[in-house]
């Protein structure tokens, strides 16, 4: 089960690897991230960048290792991981990479909502989801056969990753939209059913009711 961390989000762990790696100022660890290519892979607001730099110094994670200013430049702190900050990191890393994530997915909340929509209608959107997701996967396969050239590929793991679950998702998504045209989807007769006439069919309503009475049942949360 995932620990309670005092600062949680993936920003913080991509800076305290960087600071893993040596002392740093925040705006050079924006540069640094931008030049790696770490917003592909973890939501970044860079405004908020010099706020989890405080909240991993507040919690004795990283510390000031000096200020310094070049001309006319405003001075800057240099920060530096603690011992803390290190243990932090490893226990953290090791949490993520043991533990599947199962959180839930904007296009997964879609899905379980898509009946809401006509059956035609939803085959058209997937159809252009797949479309999208096949010039960004070419794009993206190309794009990493260049960089496997030039570098290791421990340093491009995680766009490998990104990269096969896209595809991974473009094959299920593929997969779909044949059921769907081809009407082989279970439950189309019903779905098309709602949409012809409006109205909820009865096997549904007694699922519904089914489902209440199993949550009412003592030892039920």
């Amino acid at each position: 089960m995932a620990k309670r961390r005092k600062v949680s989000n993936l920003l913080a762990l991509a800076l305290l690897s960087l600071l893993a790696q040596q002392p740093m100022y925040p705006y050079e660890m924006a540069q640094t991230l931008r030049t790696r290519g770490k917003d592909r892979t973890i939501r970044i607001n860079w405004g908020s960048l010099y706020t989890v730099v405080q909240n991993l110094e507040k919690h004795g994670f990283i510390e000031a290792a000096g200020t310094n200013r070049e001309g006319r430049q405003p001075e800057r702190t240099t920060y530096r991981i603690t011992e803390q900050g290190m243990a932090e990191l490893r226990d953290w890393l090791r949490e993520l990479l043991s533990e599947p994530d199962d959180q839930p997915t904007p296009f997964a909340a879609a899905l379980a909502e898509g009946g809401i929509l006509p059956p035609a209608e939803m085959a058209e959107l997937l159809a252009q989801r797949l479309a999208r997701l096949d010039k960004a996967n070419a794009a993206h396969e190309a794009e990493l056969t260049v960089w496997n050239e030039r570098l290791p590929r421990i340093l491009l793991i995680e766009s490998d990753y990104e990269l096969a679950m896209r595809k991974a998702q473009a094959d299920w998504v593929r997969g779909l939209l044949r059921e769907i045209t081809e009407g082989t989807l279970g439950g189309m007769d019903t779905w098309r059913k709602i949409h012809e006439t409006g109205e909820i069919p009865q096997e549904i309503r007694e699922l519904d009711e089914l489902a209440k009475r199993g949550w009412d049942e003592p030892g039920q949360t």
